[in-house]
């Protein structure tokens, strides 16, 4: 493999037009991903100054359960914009979300402190968060049908890794930012108003995604589905009846799920965050660890994509999720006060991860036909991830910081992971699967 091939996917698309499209979707989502990294990141900076100040410990905590509420808004949002992605397009649900998340990212940059205006800070920062949570809700389903449907079938699984690509992207560069602010600028300065600025660029990374998608073509699928059904019914209640009647591939999208996301946002998102304030490593350090191992990340999502298109998606899924059950115990325990066992167990964990990441998308969209293909990933998928992947770092830092038992915590990811095994296992192999109907 060679330097250049995270980027092929994009590349391997014989028109510019396409191309651009790409480029579109890569762009738009990585907005999205910053938007929801840098919140984690800067965490420890911000929730000082939009929350009580008195209680560090409290402000913290009501910070990472904020995180989660808007987790708790995805199922609506995937519900919302699943509905407007099979009924109306993949292209104006992706254009749609993008909007709002630019809006929300806003609305926590400006936001008044607590000191200001007492709780009205902490309640702008929760509507910001259910505004984004609505938008990501939608961004992911969204996204992930479109470029499954653009891809040739023989090169999907590979195609696919876009998305955690441009992803990771976005949350490197809101890694990238909080290092390199945490260097230039005092902490007194970095909490009074530095941790602002990586939110107002994100309100500008949106404007230009949804520019750039505001221009793209629609896919042949729903162009086709649209043609061929101009009868169809157009409500949500006609929704919820094609939901219903693939609640089995719904359950297999929750069960591959809620493995995966816990481990990701454990590893991925939150690790830099966990090791600054519970284990009280430098947050810079903390920073720069956890930007060069999802460097690591980057590399290995092509790989695992390729792997997927010759030999399968189970298999790939599968060594993943073994991966990451086996060893998160081992990296958890590697994991203490250097910089460099932070990096060493975030990149090890973020291989396997990689490997259901990578392919998880395409994996999504094989399983269900064109006319649902949007709701019927973006409805589970965002409950999933709501229930578990949403609750992590806070219960995370609620078992090691409170309880004072992070086994607790390690053994629940665990099993989460040993349950979306067993789910892979009954899943039928989709590779190659015509997407057309």
């Amino acid at each position: 493999m060679t330097a250049s091939t995270p980027s092929a996917p994009a590349v391997d698309a014989a028109k510019p037009s396409a191309r651009r499209t790409l480029i579109s979707t890569g762009i738009g989502n990585a907005a999205e991903w910053y938007d929801w990294a840098i919140y984690a990141t800067f965490a420890p900076y911000f929730s000082k100054q939009l929350f009580n100040p008195a209680d560090p410990t409290s402000a913290i905590l009501s910070t990472l359960a904020i995180f989660a509420v808007g987790f708790v808004a995805r199922p609506f949002g995937g519900f919302v914009f699943g509905w407007v992605g099979d009924r109306f397009g993949r292209k104006n649900a992706m254009t749609m979300t993008v909007a709002m998340a630019a809006v929300g990212s806003l609305l926590i940059g400006i936001a008044p402190t607590f000191a200001a205006v007492g709780a009205f800070a902490s309640l702008l920062l929760l509507v910001a968060r259910l505004i984004q949570g609505l938008a990501h809700g939608g961004e992911l389903p969204s996204s992930q049908t479109y470029l499954a449907e653009m891809a040739p079938r023989e090169k999907r699984g590979f195609w696919a890794t876009l998305i955690y690509f441009s992803g990771t992207l976005g949350n490197m560069l809101g890694a990238l930012l909080g290092a390199i602010l945490a260097a230039l600028l005092p902490k007194a300065e970095m909490a009074a108003w530095g941790w602002r600025l990586p939110f107002i660029l994100g309100a500008l990374m949106g404007l230009y995604g949804l520019v750039m998608r505001a221009r793209m073509p629609e896919t042949e699928a729903f162009e086709e589905l649209k043609t061929g059904s101009a009868t169809r019914e157009q409500g949500f209640g006609a929704l919820m009846r094609d939901i219903v009647a693939h609640r089995k591939q719904a359950a297999q999208v929750i069960g591959m799920t809620l493995g995966l996301t816990v481990i990701y946002y454990v590893w991925a998102i939150v690790a830099p965050t966990y090791a600054a304030t519970s284990l009280k490593l430098d947050p810079g350090q903390a920073l720069w660890a956890g930007f060069a191992a999802n460097v690591v990340f980057l590399i290995a999502l092509p790989f695992w994509g390729r792997l997927s298109d010759r030999i399968g998606r189970k298999p790939v899924l599968i060594i993943g999720g073994v991966g990451c059950a086996a060893l998160h115990f081992p990296m958890t325990w590697l994991l203490r006060d250097s910089v460099w066992q932070l990096f060493v167990s975030m990149a090890v964990m973020l291989v396997f991860i990689a490997a259901g990441a990578a392919i998880a998308p395409a994996v999504y969209a094989e399983l269900f036909p064109a006319k649902v293909r949007t709701a019927g990933v973006g409805i589970p998928y965002a409950l999933a991830v709501a229930a578990f992947g949403g609750t992590a770092p806070y219960l995370q830092t609620l078992f090691t910081d409170v309880v004072k038992q992070p086994w607790m915590f390690n053994l629940y990811a665990v099993v989460l992971s040993i349950i979306s095994i067993l789910v892979v296992l009954r899943l039928p192999e989709t590779r190659g699967k015509d997407l057309s109907s």
